[in-house]
């Protein structure tokens, strides 16, 4: 029996099989161009070639990545928030005063709402065409669940050291993003200006929601 022939340099590389890893580059293209037609034209408006002509890939590839046009949008709006809010934003320094650890986070997360291709997925969602598909739930799955869940973490870490009084943190969790959202977010959704008051600054606003939270859930000495 002939032994195999070594296999030499110049010998072509074996194709990727499925269990092999898949191109991170290309991974991150197809974000990138799903997020930028999703805002741009409406999530009906978009298709999956469209987006691999976008990204540069064929449509097997984005198909191989995601799987879907649901769990791409899914993963796009995750990309969005994590980029906006990493997880790490959210990890507990028990080291820095709660104020200031929770205006760095609030300061991230009014950042990423008020980006315009988060007002635009905002709008998007609110469509007829939207409002009665998955599609709301998961947008929240994967982005603002995350962000509250995080958080609810860290108020635990806080309430455990005695810097918080909250009986409920996961309710303080919710509420600390609402107040954030409130009035400016709503009249940017709406495309009236992003504040009702033009001396409310995105800071002064901040702040102000930051002095709120404290009031109800700092420890009284």
């Amino acid at each position: 029996m002939v032994p195999p022939r070594p296999r030499r340099t110049a010998d072509p590389a074996p194709a990727a099989g499925p269990g092999r890893p898949k191109d991170l580059g290309k991974r991150a293209a197809i974000l990138d161009a799903a997020k930028r037609l999703f805002t741009a034209q409406g999530y009906e408006g978009v298709s999956m070639d469209a987006i691999a002509n976008e990204a540069g890939v064929s449509k097997l590839t984005v198909y191989s990545h995601f799987g879907d046009k649901d769990a791409l949008f899914a993963e796009a709006v995750k990309a969005h928030c994590e980029r906006g809010v990493p997880p790490t934003l959210l990890e507990d320094r028990p080291q820095q005063p709660v104020r200031e650890r929770l205006t760095e986070i609030a300061t991230a997360f009014y950042a990423m709402i008020s980006a315009p291709e988060a007002i635009a997925g905002q709008r998007m969602l609110c469509s007829p065409q939207v409002m009665d598909t998955a599609l709301p739930q998961l947008f929240w799955e994967a982005g603002p669940r995350r962000v509250q869940d995080g958080l609810k973490t860290l108020l635990d870490a806080r309430v455990a050291a005695g810097d918080l009084d909250i009986p409920d943190t996961g309710l303080a969790a919710s509420q600390f993003f609402t107040l954030l959202k409130g009035e400016p977010h709503a009249r940017m959704v709406f495309g009236c200006g992003c504040s009702g008051d033009p001396d409310m600054t995105p800071e002064a606003h901040v702040r102000a929601c930051i002095d709120m939270f404290l009031r109800a859930y700092g420890v009284r000495g």
